[in-house]
């Protein structure tokens, strides 16, 4: 092939143009976004069971719903929360892979099954089920002057706004962080005892009347030829406004006058619930909570759903406008932008280090204009498999960046040394060194591809993350490969000019240079014939090399991926059970002050009401948003420094619990950095006895050198006031035990009773006894009830109310009850030690308490698992790519000797940097076999030559590493200097490159200076008798 090209070079130039073409072309079109589809599909559930306790619900709905779903084909892991406002969330976690809108077809088939075992309550309120990511992406808040109050912007937002957001492309589910607008009914129970009413009579009136009057038309079809006109027929319209309902008649007087609506409750627009409030800087506002659908990219979808705001806005009433405090997706633009300017800044290091060994500007930009063409045509590559440009991608082609000019200085270095040697022109040159090293570039490049290929097939979370990166890697090396047999030879015999004057010849600094590494090679060929003849020593210090890489890789603390600074954090804030909504917010406000007013922040959205950690009047949640990474220049302005912070400021808060964490590096598994386990009640121990295992869970961790930070993620049991119902007293006095329910149900927790017409949007008629009725025990037994005579009793007849605690939120994963446990591993700990850890001290509890992993943990688990069985496929490939290659079973152990010396510097660099062994840092060892094996080929392959030649194995040995030092040098420099913008970044996404690199780096330098003196020594053990007339291989 490279004869072809030689004497076609117009022919080679349009092959480039064409690759290049369909890159550009392609780049445009190509997503962006931080990684991959990585994420499994999530099916949510929810609904509601109004007035019901987390044990009812948990009983009632939750574990009904969850038996159902369990065995669902490609179901992962399911968890299931039950709240005491009677909210049921059920998130079923499948495989990667699985298709989502199979899996939520599958989930609704399910729940029709069990639907009609559901109470009346839940399914007129419906079970929705979602397909949306359980991370929040974006919150988008908006704010009034004054011309909207808090109901009013918040029916405004659901009604304009959100309808809009939910049709943008990639939009799972909008979460209103505010109120519709609804028919509040507000009975006074001592006037509905006065009158001889009861809340059924309310609830029953009200349906029944507000009901739509549907009739048909006259004249329609049917009729006799004399009917004068077909017309439709249609009744007033159902009530819509406060004061229709408080007409409504509940009962008719002796007298003939009725009893109104109005008469016995207050009526008015209000919001559908009064459970949360939010704060945007400190000022009143209504958020929008923005979760992705499956599969849905997160930038783009950012871009839409900024165009579709500003389209809205244009719109908006008087003084509402809005801010987009938190969001994701920036940080993910700012890290492929860093990426991309360390790619430029990696090309002009590889430039510098070719231009160093070459000295020569046309030799130099021979290899430089292959980088751009084998990019490009990734790039293409990439757009015909779906993929897009992202963090891994992207690190794919930094680390190309060495590999791609590789084999282009292999090609320029020998048709240089030949021209200079042998006096030929570049033509004939090109043609000899193509003929001497076309087997090396070829074997290089099987090599290179044959150790990325395992990471191809690996399947879920973790088998997309090395996809994505060796994909990219082995179309870059493939183009790489065949530039190198087409393009390159063109340009050297167009290009090239022979030299006059010898490398040690030069004057000045070049000069010197050349003569060191002309004095530096006899050198180095005089200690490797002493190995050869001595190589009891050398494989000693092979043995110990060897002991020492598999030393650190055992003892190296394990990771899931790195955290980053996103520029965002969140915070959890918890009061004593039973704290007033009044007084959560004023609280919250003194972390808000904090943070705005000693924090380099830029927004602070808060929401009381609501958090990670549960629901309820004494919660609340802060998303906080920082200046950009250039404000804050420092580790003392870095993320975790802000978070230490904030901790640190409020540790001492005897009432307030104040939890800042920072954002997990895969937000799509789990809401917080740190790990994420499961306690569960797998023997049937009991609430009681599993909260007495989790206190000592917690205990024990947070004196555990390993753990830091370790918090049940949940509510402490909160009191609750418990209605003892004496049902053989009630039944004797003629009093349904439905009828004390219902009553219980619409006064104590609001009672969805029908649907109105509001500003052209369906809303809620809610009904529940005014505040004033609502504030003590005293009022649940003087609420009366109606026995099977027509008599109001007080429900103090029946019932007794004790004082007790309990919890208002319960969990459950995978079928069993459970406690969620959060937390983070120590300083200068891993979070493979802390899970380690954890999973030690959960040992020794009673027996019947299990655990799981779940989300982030549970891919970092399966990262761990697949690891060794990753490596052990690549050095294995590599053997029998090389074998093939070679034709020979003992050939190819030179070259796989060498891969620990590449193990042993990567595993030492990330060592002495206090890194662990994550994601990133495996992929950067998969890379360095590759890389320690091409060092090792380009020896092995010309000491073949040689030794076919006649010479003996020893000899052999010892020419070809002489001949071949300068471009391994040059080569490894090259790539060497390609990865150090990675290893020493800093900024957005500096985590991940340092990740990478490090190890990269660290392998690359021990990959070099260790293989150039012990690959011959292996060449000679393992060439053997093998003379001129043996198989040659390819």
């Amino acid at each position: 092939m490279p004869d072809f090209f030689i004497r076609r070079p117009i022919f080679a130039w349009v092959v480039a143009l064409l690759i290049s073409l369909m890159g550009l072309l392609a780049i445009p079109s190509l997503p962006i976004a931080q990684y991959p589809d990585i994420a499994p599909p999530v099916i949510t559930l929810r609904t509601t069971y109004p007035g019901a306790s987390a044990r009812d619900t948990e009983e009632a709905v939750t574990a009904v719903i969850e038996k159902e779903i369990n065995g669902a084909p490609g179901l992962m892991y399911m968890s299931a929360t039950s709240s005491s406002d009677g909210a049921v969330e059920i998130a079923a976690t499948f495989t990667q892979g699985t298709d989502p809108d199979i899996a939520a077809v599958e989930v609704q088939n399910r729940l029709k099954i069990v639907e009609s075992r559901l109470p009346e309550s839940v399914r007129r309120e419906g079970v929705f089920v979602e397909k949306s990511s359980n991370n929040i992406q974006a919150m988008i808040s908006l704010s009034s002057t004054g011309s909207l109050n808090d109901t009013e912007l918040g029916e405004w937002a659901s009604a304009r706004i959100i309808p809009e957001l939910k049709r943008v492309k990639g939009v799972g589910r909008v979460e209103l962080f505010g109120a519709e607008t609804s028919m509040r009914i507000w009975p006074d129970p001592e006037k509905l005892e006065a009158l001889g009413l009861t809340p059924t009579d309310i609830v029953n009136a009200v349906a029944a009347q507000s009901e739509r009057i549907i009739i048909g038309d006259i004249g329609g079809a049917a009729v006799p030829e004399s009917a004068p006109i077909n017309a439709g027929v249609v009744a007033e319209d159902a009530f819509r406004t406060p004061e229709e309902f408080a007409s409504i008649a509940l009962r008719t007087l002796s007298d003939g006058s009725s009893v109104k609506l109005g008469d016995v409750a207050r009526v008015e627009l209000g919001a559908n619930s009064y459970a949360f409030f939010s704060r945007c800087n400190g000022q009143t506002a209504t958020g929008m909570a923005i979760k992705m659908a499956p599969g849905s990219n997160a930038v783009e979808t950012m871009g839409l759903l900024k165009a579709k705001m500003d389209e809205l806005s244009r719109d908006f009433p008087p003084g509402v406008s809005y801010q987009i405090p938190y969001e994701t997706t920036h940080f993910v633009e700012i890290s492929i932008r860093k990426v991309i300017s360390t790619l430029l800044e990696a090309v002009l290091l590889v430039f510098l280090v070719m231009f160093l060994f070459l000295q020569n500007f046309r030799a130099t930009l021979i290899p430089t204009l292959v980088v751009p063409v084998a990019l490009l045509g990734t790039f293409a590559v990439m757009w015909l498999s779906g993929f897009s440009i992202n963090m891994l991608t992207m690190f794919g082609m930094v680390l190309s960046i060495g590999i791609l000019v590789d084999d282009a200085i292999v090609v320029v270095e020998n048709v240089e040394r030949i021209m200079m040697e042998e006096g030929l022109d570049a033509r004939r040159a090109t043609v000899k060194a193509m003929k001497q090293i076309g087997g090396a570039i070829v074997g290089i490049t099987a090599v290179l591809v044959a150790v990325f290929v395992p990471m191809a097939f690996f399947s879920g979370a973790v088998g997309n993350i090395y996809r994505q990166f060796a994909v990219t890697l082995i179309v870059s090396i493939s183009f790489s490969a065949f530039l190198a047999l087409s393009l390159t030879p063109a340009l050297c015999a167009a290009m090239l000019k022979p030299s006059s004057v010898e490398h040690q010849e030069k004057k000045g600094f070049f000069g010197w240079f050349n003569r060191t590494i002309h004095r530096s090679t006899d050198r180095y060929g005089r200690a490797i014939s002493g190995m050869i003849r001595r190589p009891v020593r050398s494989l000693f210090l092979y043995a110990l090399i060897i002991a020492g890489a598999g030393y650190l890789y055992l003892t190296l603390p394990t990771s899931f991926l790195p955290e980053e600074d996103q520029g965002n954090f969140m915070a959890m804030v918890s009061l004593p059970a039973g704290t007033l909504q009044k007084e959560t917010s004023v609280r919250l406000r003194e972390v808000e002050d904090y943070l705005m007013r000693h924090e380099p922040v830029e927004h602070v959205y808060s929401v009381g009401g609501f958090s990670f950690m549960g629901s309820g009047t004494n919660m609340a949640m802060l998303f906080v948003g920082l200046k950009n990474w250039d404000e804050r220049p420092g580790e003392n302005s870095a993320v975790q420094a802000i978070i230490d912070r904030v901790n640190a400021r409020f540790a001492g808060d005897g009432q307030m619990m104040v939890m800042a964490l920072n954002m997990p590096a895969l937000p799509e598994l789990g809401n917080s950095s740190g790990f994420d386990f499961r306690l569960q009640d797998k023997g049937g121990l009991g609430y009681a006895r599993m909260a007495e295992a989790r206190d000592e869970l917690l205990a024990r961790a947070n004196a555990d050198p390993n753990l830091a930070g370790v918090y049940f993620s949940g509510q402490a049991d909160t009191p609750r006031l418990h209605v003892s119902i004496d049902r053989e007293k009630a039944f004797s006095m003629g009093v349904p035990i439905a009828e004390i329910s219902n009553s219980l149900a619409v006064m104590f927790g609001s009672s969805y009773v029908g649907d109105f017409m509001h500003d052209s949007q369906v809303r809620r008629i809610m009904v529940q006894a005014d505040g004033k009725s609502r504030l003590n025990g005293n009022d649940i037994e003087d609420l009366h009830v109606r026995n099977d005579q027509g008599k109001l009793l007080p429900l103090s007849s029946f019932v007794r109310l004790d004082w007790t605690a309990g919890p208002p939120q319960l969990t459950r994963y995978n079928n069993y009850p459970s406690f969620t446990i959060n937390g983070s591993s120590a300083p200068g700990k891993s979070s493979g030690d802390a899970m380690n850890a954890l999973e030690q001290i959960t040992a020794s509890l009673p027996q019947g308490v299990g655990f799981e992993w779940t989300g982030q943990s549970y891919e970092e688990k399966l990262a761990g698992s697949q690891a060794t069985l990753l490596f052990g496929l690549s050095i294995l490939i590599v053997f029998l790519v090389l074998a093939a290659l070679y034709e020979s079973w003992s050939i190819p152990l030179a070259v796989i000797l060498v891969v620990p010396l590449g193990l042993l510097g990567a595993l030492m660099a990330v060592f002495l940097r206090d890194m662990p062994n994550d994601i990133y840092f495996k992929v950067g060892l998969i890379t360095t076999i590759g890389l320690s094996a091409k060092n090792a080929i380009l020896i092995v392959e010309v000491a073949r030559e040689f030794h076919r030649e006649g010479m003996n194995a020893a000899e052999a040995a010892v020419a070809a590493a002489k001949l071949r030092l300068r471009p391994i040098l040059m080569t490894s420099l090259a790539f060497g200097a390609g990865v150090i913008p990675l290893a020493f970044a800093h900024g957005a996404a500096a985590g991940a490159q340092r990740a990478v690199g490090t190890g990269v780096l660290g392998g690359i330098i021990t990959a070099t200076l260790l293989a150039i003196f012990l690959v011959p020594l292996f060449f000679r053990l393992t060439a053997g008798k093998r003379g001129p007339d043996h198989p040659e291989g390819i």
